[in-house]
Order: structure tokens, then sequence, then C-alpha cells
């Protein structure tokens, strides 16, 4: 093996396939001097020693996403019958004279879930303290009959919508961005809704991620082992983001920061390669 297709084999472990580096390595430097060799060695063991530092984090299941079109009609049906209970009181008196299968109703109206697809509630969350001020896709599938795929649905906090990436192929190294004003409450915990969970069959029939890297401000933070499954995905952090929050004024001139996903790895759907995410959102401190 000659040098140079040693060093391109090592490069290609961090920078793609060995092929392609070592035809690049070859044509920029024919007659390869000390100098550009070390260079090149110096590069390698930088990256290596780099990547090792990329910790590698497991979820903590949490809420199952149990969710179908059959649902959220009964949903509706349901809502409506409490709203029909809900109108018949205007005072406690009103309350004593209903039966008690509308008494049960009453007691169990929900009217925080104004929709069946609502990740949260009307109940005080991170969100009161503020959120993501823009979104950026790499690459997003196109609107097909009516629904669209954009970088948006990944933070819209609804179950039902989701961003999916729009290359061909599964979409590895396809990424999403998320942009914060410095001022924004720092985050703690990231969750993610794997997949387009609308409905057990449109969450297998797509691909879903099984590896993440995250991220932020550009430089590598962490990868994300992602579970197959329709379940939220809670990874915890130290806090990211302006810890110095004394200073109002002076906190708010500081640099805008991000956090970036990229698809690593996939597990592939039954019928399609696209891959999808319903959701990445987050809670965190600094709130109230």
């Amino acid at each position: 093996m000659d040098v140079w297709r040693f060093v391109a084999l090592n490069l290609s472990l961090h920078c793609g396939h060995e092929k392609y580096a070592y035809l690049r390595v070859r044509t920029h430097f024919k007659r390869p001097t000390m100098r550009q060799l070390l260079t090149y060695i110096l590069t390698i063991f930088t990256l290596t020693t780099f990547a090792q530092t990329v910790k590698e984090m497991q979820p903590t299941l949490g809420f199952l996403v149990d969710k179908s079109v059959e649902g959220e009609l009964e949903f509706i049906r349901q809502q409506e019958i409490c709203e029909k209970v809900w109108n018949k009181v205007s005072s406690q008196t009103d309350y004593e004279k209903l039966s008690p299968a509308d008494k049960k109703i009453y007691d169990n109206f929900d009217e925080s879930n104004e929709s069946y697809w609502n990740i949260l509630g009307l109940g005080c969350s991170w969100y009161c303290g503020g959120g993501q001020d823009t979104i950026f896709a790499s690459s997003t599938l196109k609107t097909h009959k009516g629904i669209n795929y954009s970088a948006k649905n990944i933070h819209d906090l609804n179950y039902k919508n989701a961003w999916i990436e729009g290359v061909a192929g599964y979409g590895i190294g396809e990424y999403i961005v998320y942009n914060f004003p410095p001022q924004n409450p720092r985050i703690t915990e990231i969750i993610i809704v794997n997949g387009y969970v609308k409905s057990p069959i449109v969450w297998k029939d797509n691909s879903r991620v099984k590896k993440l890297k995250m991220y932020v401000d550009n430089k590598p933070f962490a990868i994300l082992n992602l579970v197959d499954s329709r379940q939220e995905q809670h990874f915890k952090f130290e806090p990211l983001g302006y810890g110095d929050r004394d200073n109002w004024e002076q906190l708010q001139t500081k640099p805008w920061w991000t956090i970036k996903f990229e698809i690593l790895d996939v597990y592939k759907g039954d019928q399609y390669d696209d891959t999808a995410i319903t959701e990445i959102y987050f809670d965190g401190i600094d709130v109230h």
C-alpha cells in the first residue's frame, strides 16, 4: 500500500468514501513531501481524537404516541358530548341536577386539551418563556396531496405533522437547524418523537432515525441513539444557552446560537426510504 492510499484510507473513515479520498489526495499532491505527509497525519490524528470526545447517549422512553385518524374522530365525538354537558352547568345547583353519568363526564372534562394532536396542553411549560426563532432544513419532501413536510413541522408541538427529508435514498447526512436568540431560556432536555407517528401504518411505512448527530454552534456535541419506537425519547444535558442572565440588556446583545441535528443512520421503512421526524422539542430552566 502506498503512503497516500494509507492516508486516504484513514481520512475516509471521517470524510467519506476511500476511493474518493484517495483520488482527492493524489490529484492534489502528485509527489508527497514530508511536510505534506505530516500535515495529513496530524489531520487524521486530530479527527480521530476529536471524534472520540463526542459522547453517545441513550434515551429515556416516555409517552407512547398511540394516535390515529380513527382516534381523532372519537376524540371529537367525546368533546362534543362533554361540551353539551358543560353547557348545562352555570352554577352549583345546575351541577347537582345532573345525572350520575353526566356528572362523571363533567368531572373528567379536560379544558386544557383542545386538540387530539397537541403535544402540550394549555398548562405552563418551558415554552412560556421562549422557544426557537427559526428552523432550517437541508431538504424537504415535496408537498403531496395537500400535505406538506416542511421544517416548521418538526417544532409545531403537534403529533400529526412531520418533517421529512427530501433527497433520494434514506437521507443520511440531511439535517435540521434550530436558531435561538441569546435571551432564550436554557435547554436541559430534548424530546424526540421519531418517525411519522400520525398512525401505526404510516409510522411503519416511512423510515425512522436510528442515530442523530447533535451539534451546538456547529461543534459536535453528542450522538443520540434512538430506539425504533413511537414513544417519546428524552435526552437530558447540562444547561445549553447563556447562563449569565442578570443583565437582560447585555444578554440580548450576545450572538444567537444554534442546535443542529444530522441523520447518521436509519431504521428502514416498509414502503418508503423517506426518513421522518415528527417532533424535536425542549424543556429547560429560566422560566418563572
